[in-house]
This record gives structure tokens, sequence and C-alpha cells, in this order.
């Protein structure tokens, strides 16, 4: 059996108290759909900043009314230190997914990515250690990467961050080494590559390619590629993603502080992932005719992205379920279900 597989053996005959940050956002949702299929306690924590309530009514018609009732939602911020003690109180394992997310975002408004992403995350890591958390997982970013051009990205070098953004990101994986240092708790940071699936908002200014791109498909609209479409991401379907957050909260203490990349491990360019959502679209009945615009490149963004999971397999048993393709098989039918 995967190390996974032994993971989830092991949730079906144990049960824990989770706290999940950011719970009605796309990853937090996917997590919490699979706590509580295993029948775990959870408590959710989100301000509804990003989040949408519609994501947890969808968890809620995911699983069964017993398994629903093990939930608890606190409506609440984590820049509010009190809230966060609070939604730490009792619980076991925490899985900290809330942050103000989107590279253009930061750039619009880094004050609010800061006070979000860099406050909240040092009232939660510190809710975290006064309250004796067993672990804490947090969702750390391969913005961290910066201007390092090494393909594949390696967790042990890092370039200079190219935006607000993956400031705060890596200002989260250095109090986490000090925390480590000083007061001897220890956390793991998740490095993800564009995480994608079902719940991930179509809609807004900074949505995320896949399900913005699935959405115009839908309504053939207009779909632009920012640059050449050259531009490529190691992307990775949110059952993968997970799977890392479990792993992460059930591996042994560690005795410092740990930082994994969560991915695939291949790439895909903007003009291959666009040929291949129109082809999956047409077999799911909807036809597509336009071709893409190409606009000038986003500034913040980095060309090309691939990450190295030796590391993550090794200490935590990793291993990826879903390539691209086959997450799209699962998530293209729930968009394209989906009033727009």
């Amino acid at each position: 059996m995967t190390e996974y597989a032994l993971a989830l053996k092991a949730l079906t005959s144990e049960r824990y108290t989770w706290l999940i940050t950011g719970v009605a956002g796309f990853i937090g949702s996917n997590i919490l759909e699979q706590l509580l299929k295993l029948d775990q306690n959870v408590v959710g924590l989100d301000n509804y900043a990003t989040g949408h309530e519609e994501n947890l009514f969808d968890v809620k018609e995911e699983v069964s009314q017993s398994q629903w009732a093990r939930f608890r939602f606190i409506e609440g911020d984590i820049t509010d230190a009190e809230v966060c003690q609070a939604a730490c109180k009792g619980a076991d394992f925490v899985l900290h997914q809330a942050a103000l997310g989107s590279v253009p975002r930061s750039i619009a408004d880094p004050i609010a990515t800061n006070n979000a992403n860099i406050n909240g995350f040092l009232n939660m890591l510190t809710a975290a250690k006064d309250q004796n958390i067993k672990s804490f997982t947090y969702a750390a970013s391969s913005s961290t990467y910066g201007d390092h051009p090494d393909l594949p990205k390696s967790e042990k070098v890092i370039g200079n961050p190219l935006s607000p953004y993956a400031v705060t990101k890596l200002v989260n994986e250095l109090y986490s080494d000090v925390f480590s240092r000083v007061y001897g708790f220890h956390s793991t940071g998740l490095r993800y590559f564009n995480v994608f699936g079902k719940r991930q908002d179509p809609n807004g200014a900074y949505a995320a390619v896949i399900p913005k791109w699935i959405n115009a498909l839908a309504n053939n609209a207009d779909i632009t590629i920012n640059g050449d479409g050259e531009t490529s991401r190691d992307f990775c379907f949110v059952e993968n993603a997970v799977q890392a957050n479990i792993l992460s909260a059930m591996a042994p203490k560690v005795s410092s502080s740990c930082i994994y990349n969560v991915a695939y491990g291949a790439r895909t360019s903007l003009n291959q992932l666009f040929d291949m959502l129109k082809s999956m679209s047409e077999k799911e009945g909807v036809l597509y005719e336009k071709a893409p615009i190409y606009l000038d490149f986003r500034p913040g963004d980095v060309k090309h992205s691939l990450a190295d999971i030796a590391q993550i397999s090794h200490d935590l048993g990793y291993k990826p379920l879903y390539s691209i393709k086959e997450g799209l098989s699962k998530a293209l039918p729930w968009y394209l279900a989906k009033p727009s």
C-alpha cells in the first residue's frame, strides 16, 4: 500500500479534530470533503473574502448527514488574533489554507495581501503554538522561486521574489523556520504549483487560468493568453494537494520545519493547455471555434515552472495520483454542469 493509502486507512479507525483555514475556498473545501468522508471532526474558519458559502453547500451534498454534522464553521478573519486562538483550541491538526492569492491582486493591492498573508499567517502560527497543536501545515507557493531560472525547481534553491504575493509567501517560510528555532514549534510548508480542480472560482479579475478558460469555452467567450503561449506551468490536480496535506499532518514529528513542492512533476504550455481543453470540451458537446487572443506578458509572472517532487516523495511518501489530463477529465464535467 502507498503511504497515502495507509494514512487514509489509519484515519478510518482514529478520529481527530482538524482546523482548516480558508475552508470555503477552493483547496480548503476539497480537503474538508475528504476529511468528512473519513468521518473526521473538522472546524472550518473563513471570512468569505475569496471563499464562497456555495463551496460548503457543495461539500454538504457530497457527504452523509452524519458526516456533515461533524463540521463546525467559524466565520472569522485570520487577521484577528483572538479568532485564531479560539479556532485552534481543541484541534489536533491545523491545515492553514487561508490567504489572498494571485500575483496580479498583490500588485494592485500589496497592503491587503501583506495583511492577510503575513499578519494573518503569524496569528495562526502563534495560535497553533500556544494551543499545542500536533502539527501545522500551511499553503506555501511556487512563486517563492521568483527569478531563479533552473528547472526543475528544487526546494533548497530560490531566487528573488517577483511580486508582493511572492514576498508574503517567502516571509511565511521565514517565520516558520524562526518558530522552529526559537520555540521548537515545527511546521510544514507546501509549495503549491498551479493547483486546479472543482470549486476553483472561474469568475473575477484574478481567476486562475483553467476554470477561467473552461468558463469561456462554455460561453463561447474570448480566451486571452498573456505572452506567446509558450509559458509553461506544472499543473497539479487538487486531489494531489489534498493528499499532500493529509500526509503532512499524519507524518511523524520532525526536529525542524520543512518545505515541500506539491505538483505533478511535468510541464504544460498555455498553448498545449488551450488545445487540451478545447479537445476535451468538444467531447463533452461544447464546440469552440475561436482562436485565442495573445496579449503582453503580465508583470510578476515567471516564464516556466516545473517542480522537483523527489523530496516530498522521499519524506512523506507523496505520489501524485492524477496527471493534468486525468485531473481535467474529472474537473471539466463538474465545471460544465455549473451555471456560469
